[in-house]
């Protein structure tokens, strides 16, 4: 129930799984020379299949969309119009979503966050729309799908040969 409720409310958002699953093969891609788009879709399922991720969705989401309605109180009503850079709540329900796959997720979100590759790079220039939480969001599940497959896929034989 919830993962059709959060993939449906991403899709309202104007964000796909395969715009995730992109941002997620662009991620892992140096890394894996047999690395099927479609294992990054699969990953991006899961990780939206996780619970605390859907939660982390649907209020950042809601929080988006009241401000858009101007309905949250005024500094914060402020904050989330200007995107006060400084405001790092954000970022901070993000990283929930990249803690549940380790610190390489955390390092993938960063980049990200820095180059607002893909779909990030959309949410990030407004078009009219409020997705403070949105652009962190997206950035949170494709660096944790990403991360969750470095964790499936080792390459083994790079750190055999490094060991030897």
């Amino acid at each position: 129930m919830f993962y059709r409720y959060v993939v449906d409310l991403l899709k309202r958002r104007g964000v796909t799984l395969d715009d995730i699953a992109e941002i997620a093969y662009e991620l892992q891609r140096p890394y894996n020379d047999e690395l099927q788009w479609e294992t990054c879709l699969q990953s991006v399922e899961q990780v939206l299949r996780k619970r605390e991720v859907q939660h982390a969705i649907i209020t950042g989401v809601a929080l988006d969309e009241l401000a858009e309605e101007k309905k949250l109180p005024g500094l914060l009503q402020k904050i989330m119009e200007v995107d006060e850079p400084l405001y790092g709540i954000d970022e901070i329900l993000a990283l929930s979503i990249t803690n549940v796959y380790g610190t390489i997720g955390l390092t993938s979100f960063g980049y990200l966050d820095k180059t607002k590759t893909g779909i990030i790079r959309d949410l990030n220039n407004k078009n009219g729309q409020i997705h403070v939480f949105l652009d962190d969001l997206i950035a949170g599940i494709a660096a944790a799908a990403s991360a969750r497959i470095a964790h499936e896929n080792p390459n083994i034989e790079r750190y055999r040969s490094n060991m030897e």
